[in-house]
């Protein structure tokens, strides 16, 4: 007999997040008997240095609806979003992180938005309650992203919403070694939409995400989805070569003018250190996209998991 597949399946990476769990997964539970469909909670564990995994196994055991996904190391936040992804059931997938920042009963919104003929239903953080260095960090990702890639990026944007498993199963299909599942939600398109919900305190903890970390997303994003940076220093070059001709056919007037009284060893040094420093960015900016290449035709897995219970 064919097992019947759920009406709505949630998936929300774990990390550090052992006291706040039995709170996520009775803040679903309420707002899915409002809803009142089938649906599956997907659990996955980054490989959480705390309890978190103890927490999650409890949780299957209690609630049949509870599956619990462990990693078998720490992947990073968006490849444990694909894993649940990869294991989610339902008609309509709903992705939201597990620090209650994003609100289980704003997915009430959410699904009676989808009844109106969208794929994608997007929950905009309204009042987003994040720290000021996080919310500047993310304005400017949005607008340095939109300017590589020219698109508009909303960072008011983030996992949270609601997916039909056509825009899942499309997701799944791209191959990068990068992952950041809103861009590849910007990628695949369909018929989406975005509403405003709110947006809660973290109920415990702090973010994972380093200054860093969120440079290093934010960098390795634009690499994997722009060659914009390529183009923009061969404009620079040509720009930097024409104006060094220019520059040549005036020496070579004053040369044949006579008007060349003594050699300027102090512009020839810094033009030598100019020239030197786009040369070398330039190869460098090329050597990253060969590594990315180089990552990329390796193939290997952006996940392993290690349980599921």
């Amino acid at each position: 007999m064919e097992e019947l597949k759920p009406m709505i399946s949630f998936v929300s990476p774990v990390y550090k997040a052992e006291k706040i769990l039995e709170k996520l997964v009775s803040e679903i539970q309420k707002a899915m008997s409002i809803i009142g469909t089938d649906y599956e909670i997907i659990l996955v564990d980054d490989r959480s240095p705390d309890k978190s995994w103890n927490v999650m196994k409890k949780l299957s055991q209690d609630f049949s609806e509870v599956k619990s996904i462990r990693l078998s190391r720490n992947f990073g936040q968006h490849p444990a979003i694909m894993a649940g992804l990869s294991q989610a059931n339902g008609e309509w997938v709903v992705v939201m992180d597990c620090d209650l920042q994003d609100q289980p009963k704003e997915v009430v919104k959410l699904y009676n938005k989808t009844k109106e003929g969208f794929d994608i239903v997007l929950a905009k953080r309204k009042n987003r309650q994040d720290t000021f260095l996080k919310k500047m960090s993310s304005f400017v990702f949005s607008k340095i992203y939109g300017f590589f890639t020219d698109t508009n990026y909303d960072n008011q944007v983030a996992n949270f919403g609601i997916y039909h498993n056509k825009v899942i199963k499309s997701i799944l299909k791209i191959s990068d070694s990068i992952k950041f599942f809103p861009l590849f939600v910007s990628f695949v398109g369909y018929n989406s939409i975005s509403i405003p919900v709110e947006h809660a305190q973290r109920e415990e903890g702090s973010s994972s995400y380093s200054f860093f970390k969120l440079v290093s997303l934010a960098f390795n994003s634009i690499i994997s989805f722009s060659n914009k940076p390529l183009k923009l220093f061969v404009k620079f070059g040509l720009t930097i070569s024409g104006i060094s001709f220019l520059f040549g056919l005036y020496n070579i007037y004053l040369a044949l003018t006579n008007q060349i009284e003594v050699l300027g060893y102090s512009s020839i040094i810094v033009s030598i250190w100019f020239l030197s420093g786009i040369i070398i960015t330039t190869i460098g900016i090329t050597g990253i996209y060969v590594g990315k290449i180089f990552d990329q035709t390796k193939n290997r897995p952006i996940f392993i998991i290690d349980e599921i219970k």
